[in-house]
């Protein structure tokens, strides 16, 4: 006979994999119910976010300007997986990247980060390729999203100020899985910052 799990164990294993996400300082404030829909582009984000999280799985990418709720709508999502007990990892490119590729000599740091990031359910890479992007820059995103593209299983979210076609100019390779797997579940802001509204 299976003993099934009391509330508090269940809302304690959730609150530590909000804590091993790295996204907890920012879940409370970029949920849906607080993503505003001004404008129809936004109307149709947030409903495509939903058909994502509805169809269970697969790539979405969020391409745009700063400050027009890429990452709030990316968290969301996240948010949304966490609830139901996905582990979910927080990946901010402009951080992470260069940590990882300063370990790259180091190989049991290394392997041990990249293993963090390619084994989780869910990753989700923030600011994917802001500043200046080196050919280590682009080898670290080809073998991090080419063992994500390999697996089916896993679930990938990616945001950028770069768009798909700037992306391919940079490096086929990798600008085709990112489309192969969210061609559906790709979104490009307009060109509005509303942090200076």
């Amino acid at each position: 006979m299976a003993l099934s799990e009391c509330e508090c164990m269940i809302r304690r294993r959730s609150i530590r994999r909000m804590e091993e996400s790295g996204l907890k300082p920012v879940l409370d404030n970029y949920r849906f119910d607080n993503y505003e829909t001004t404008s129809e582009w936004q109307r149709q984000a947030k409903d495509l976010a939903f058909e994502f999280l509805e169809h269970g799985g697969g790539w979405f990418f969020i391409a745009g300007s700063p400050g027009t709720g890429k990452t709030h709508l990316c968290t969301a999502i996240c948010g949304k997986l966490l609830e139901h007990r996905k582990s979910v990892r927080y990946m901010v490119w402009r951080k992470d990247a260069p940590r990882l590729k300063a370990s790259v000599n180091e190989r049991d740091v290394y392997d041990k980060i990249m293993d963090d990031f390619e084994r989780c359910d869910v990753l989700y890479i923030d600011d994917f390729f802001k500043g200046t992007i080196t050919e280590a820059d682009i080898n670290l995103a080809f073998e991090l999203l080419n063992s994500r593209y390999n697996d089916r299983s896993k679930i990938t979210i990616l945001s950028s100020e770069k768009d798909i076609n700037q992306i391919l100019d940079i490096d086929e390779a990798v600008g085709s899985r990112i489309y192969e797997r969210c061609k559906h579940y790709y979104i490009e802001t307009p060109d509005e910052n509303y942090r200076l509204r």
